[in-house]
């Protein structure tokens, strides 16, 4: 990865979570704290990362102040960081016991057009508003998506589908979410069936001309249709009409990572994290 898109990254990770929360910080670590409960915002509940300018080691000092800061909080000890952002960092949080997984990241040329591929019969595309009647079941999507890994077909559907939109609108997730699609900050972008029900979602989020693209789920039992493909294709345009020139995600499989690669996306560099904890977005 070249450098200039490696500080691009690395901006983005520190500019994107401060348009929903605050930052602390703890010598060469920045902890962010959500501004109010509930608000969603980027990256782990007050997931801590290094400092962007990279100049000081991270040391185990530091990482117990961010993990008491965190316990305090009442919130996971979450951290997320560009693996060549601070190559201390790692081994710091495995002598702690903390666990490290890697996430491999893969960046769009931004001269490299994306053509969308063809959708199934009666699929239509559509970017989400606040309050669009669909929300509660997109934002639901993920986690049956999630919870059955792969690109084979699965079991969940319809059903399960309604049951997990109503959970997210009565834990109040629904309506902590629209504040921030009627900001701007988040974009969704969902496949629907023509009855309406959503069969693959995606968002994104905007900051300084670069955006990492997330939360590509397809409903199990609608798989193996291209809708994946297509939602990420929507996605990228959509970006690039609001200015985005860099354009990256991460991907947990090489299943996953294949369907990214036909559309032009190629390996870059690496986001490290604790394993477990919870997910962006």
């Amino acid at each position: 990865m070249s450098d200039s898109l490696r500080d691009r990254i690395k901006q983005y990770y520190a500019t994107v979570p401060l348009l929903f929360s605050d930052a602390e910080e703890f010598g060469s670590l920045r902890l962010f704290v959500r501004r109010k409960p509930g608000a969603p915002y980027y990256g782990g509940p007050s997931h801590a990362q290094p400092i962007a300018d990279g100049t000081a080691a991270v040391t185990a000092a530091d990482v117990a102040r961010v993990r008491a800061r965190q316990r305090e909080l009442g919130v996971p000890e979450a951290f997320e960081w560009l693996a060549e952002a601070a190559p201390t960092l790692r081994a710091c949080l495995e002598a702690a016991d903390l666990p490290v997984a890697e996430r491999p990241l893969m960046a769009l040329d931004p001269h490299r057009p994306v053509d969308p591929p063809p959708l199934p019969a009666g699929v239509t595309l559509r970017v989400l508003t606040a309050d669009d009647s669909a929300l509660p079941a997109v934002l639901a999507l993920p986690r049956l998506a999630f919870a059955e890994e792969g690109t084979e077909m699965g079991s969940a559907g319809r059903e399960e589908l309604s049951a997990a939109a109503e959970e997210l609108t009565a834990d109040g997730t629904v309506a902590t979410t629209r504040p921030t699609i009627r900001a701007g900050h988040k974009t969704l972008i969902a496949a629907l069936a023509a009855d309406g029900t959503p069969l693959a979602v995606g968002h994104y989020h905007l900051a300084n001309g670069t955006t990492e693209i997330g939360g590509i789920g397809t409903l199990p039992v609608a798989r193996r249709q291209g809708l994946a493909a297509a939602v990420t294709a929507a996605l990228v345009s959509h970006a690039r009409d609001r200015g985005a020139s860099t354009v990256f995600l991460a991907y947990a499989e090489d299943a996953v990572a294949r369907i990214y690669s036909r559309l032009g996306f190629r390996p870059a560099d690496s986001t490290l994290l604790i394993a477990n904890q919870p997910a962006r977005s």
